[in-house]
């Protein structure tokens, strides 16, 4: 087994510790003609087969409300696709080429220990006015160097940014640090409340210990983002200031493609998502007037909340209003409704890499939109979480409009509005995954109802790969994929068929089987596993088609198939970034886990 060490970004060459095989000549000549594709474009092929445009990042015109982006790559797929790196998710189709399954999305269950932190220290308190002990993105790891989970979070509104560290992921301390003696602050107080949104990044492929950890701030004194580095995620030490950019810009790194990205706040028809890729962090930072890109923005199937809608004003009010202000009804109606939240916005980008793509989080603020408006209604602002996909790090494709995460919307409730993810997106936790997440109540012990008081924060809890199965009923149902080429010898599969069974055969181009990897020489799976290998009567592993092209056919009945992939472990390690890390890794990625 290659160990950590060995392994210290992903551009892994599996291919320098695996025999290679005899090539068949479809295969050649399919190779050939996909280099002749590909050398008539400029752009960079990524590990998965993409081949980027030779302009990157792409530059192109947004609005808000628009019909959904176009995702190239879902809408012209590599002829062939390499998965030597990570677990193969199904959360789309471009991995599929035929199947009867139905895609089914799924949701967390929030931990029933839920608020993990909530506002119980002075800082936090804020003399009751608006207390809160919750993340504004800041972010979360586990550190494999001191083999505990971090977090880090915001205390008191604009004051302290504090440090939380737990050995469990559900308990959590608050560390006495020598920043501020007796308390777990990470950046010394000053005498104005300065800090808005704020995103930290662990960074566990830096060579540089000095900058394991990167974190950008948003000071709210002198309206600018500032730039920190740190050895230990509590000292740390001031790089520069980012050009402008806006109180919640974040940052994250694209491990598939060794570049920092910064997701960039901007104005445009609302809150929006700018882009800049660099090769350092140092350099990410530093961007010219010009050179980020428009990014994301909502679409036409973000809807506003129709909670919030319903309480719009009379047709009188608007027009007694439109009047003094010497407007039509018309357009005065068209800012009322702006400020209820139609159209939505775009709050928050957050990404990671995890096995083989980017995962990113969206906050859509649904309403109120101004603190006009929230305050006269006496509520939070209402901000969804839903999860988005990405496979080349720029595109994002968002299947399911369900939300990932919702505000409960419930007076009373912790959760019950403005939610946030942390830069971090996610640990992995055995066969789960923790979501940490921050929400607010907006009840203030002195100020009744306030739209920022009461943050604390919670864990939502997923299967691992769990974000979308292909399901099948009692009958039959099969799921073919594209033409793949894989290094590695063992298969592996991530389901649930505790009532059926799940089968897999080999088949060349033409769909034929691939002697002796048939459906009735395989060793059927039963039960529910995240780390299943799968066997065949008649050849200990897949070795004899390492190299090939080769699709996969999954034959199943009374299921869920989560994911597969093929690893040159019989271990099950899938040499995919397992996004904020876990105690069972040493290293940012997966190069080894116990057989479950």
């Amino acid at each position: 087994m290659r160990s950590a060490r060995l392994l210290p970004s992903l551009v892994i060459c599996l291919g320098c510790f695996l025999p290679l095989v005899a090539i068949d000549q479809s295969a050649i000549v399919a190779a050939a003609e996909e280099k002749k594709t590909a050398d008539s474009q400029a752009g960079e092929l990524l590990y998965n087969g993409i081949r980027l445009p030779a302009e990157w990042p792409p530059r192109r015109s947004l609005k808000t409300g628009a019909a959904p982006a176009r995702v190239p790559y879902l809408e012209h797929p590599p002829q062939v696709i390499p998965i030597d790196v990570g677990r193969q998710l199904l959360v789309d189709d471009f991995l599929i080429e035929h199947t009867t399954l139905t895609r089914r999305f799924h949701q967390p269950e929030r931990y029933a220990g839920n608020p993990i932190l909530k506002p119980e220290t002075p800082a936090e308190l804020n003399g009751g006015k608006l207390p809160l002990a919750a993340m504004i993105s800041d972010g979360f790891c586990y550190d494999p160097f001191v083999r505990d989970f971090k977090l880090w979070y915001h205390a008191g509104w604009r004051d302290g940014t504090m440090l939380a560290t737990s050995h469990d992921g559900l308990h959590w301390t608050r560390p006495k640090l020598d920043v501020e003696a007796g308390t777990n602050r990470v950046l010394p107080s000053k005498k104005k409340l300065v800090r808005h949104g704020t995103g930290i990044a662990f960074d566990p492929y830096t060579t540089d210990p000095r900058q394991r950890f990167k974190m950008v701030i948003f000071e709210d004194d002198v309206k600018q983002t500032s730039a920190y580095l740190s050895a230990d995620g509590v000292h740390w030490t001031f790089q520069a200031h980012l050009p402008e950019c806006g109180d919640n810009t974040t940052i994250f790194y694209n491990p598939f493609r060794k570049k920092w990205v910064v997701s960039i706040r901007i104005y445009r028809f609302g809150r929006a998502r700018d882009y800049f890729e660099a090769d350092t962090f140092a350099q990410a930072i530093a961007w010219k007037e010009g050179q980020p890109v428009p990014w994301a923005n909502t679409d036409a199937l973000d809807t506003p909340d129709p909670g919030m809608l319903a309480l719009l004003p009379e047709r009188a009010e608007i027009e007694r209003e439109a009047e003094a202000k010497h407007k039509s009804y018309e357009a005065m109606l068209k800012d009322v409704r702006q400020r209820y939240g139609d159209p939505t916005q775009l709050y928050n980008l957050d990404a990671i890499g995890y096995e083989s793509l980017m995962l990113g989080v969206f906050g859509i603020l649904r309403g109120p939109t101004n603190a006009a408006t929230w305050d006269k209604l006496k509520t939070v602002k209402l901000i969804d979480l839903e999860l988005a996909y990405s496979r080349d790090g720029f595109y994002w494709d968002r299947p399911n409009r369900q939300p990932f995460l919702a505000s409960t919307r419930k007076p009373g409730d912790w959760d019950r509005g403005y939610l946030h993810a942390g830069v971090g997106i996610c640990t992995v936790m055995g066969d789960k995954l923790y979501f940490y997440y921050s929400g607010w109540s907006g009840e203030s012990p002195k100020l009744g109802i306030a739209t920022y008081a009461g943050g604390a924060t919670g864990v939502a809890i997923l299967r691992r790969d769990g974000f979308a199965s292909m399901d099948a009923g009692g009958e039959d149902g099969t799921l073919t994929t594209r033409p793949l080429t894989f290094r590695g010898r063992h298969l592996f599969v991530n389901a649930a068929v505790p009532r059926g069974e799940l089968r897999v055969e080999a088949l060349d181009d033409a769909g034929r089987v691939i002697a002796p990897f048939s459906a009735d020489n395989c060793r059927p799976m039963t039960g529910d596993s995240t780390r299943q290998r799968i066997t065949w009567r008649g050849a200990d592993d897949l070795a004899a088609l390492s190299g090939r092209r080769v699709k996969f056919r999954f034959l199943l009945r009374q299921g869920e198939l989560y994911a597969f992939w093929v690893s040159p472990d019989a271990s099950g390690a899938s040499y995919g970034p397992i996004a904020a890390g876990g105690p069972e890794f040493h290293g940012p990625i997966d190069t080894g886990g116990k057989q479950k």
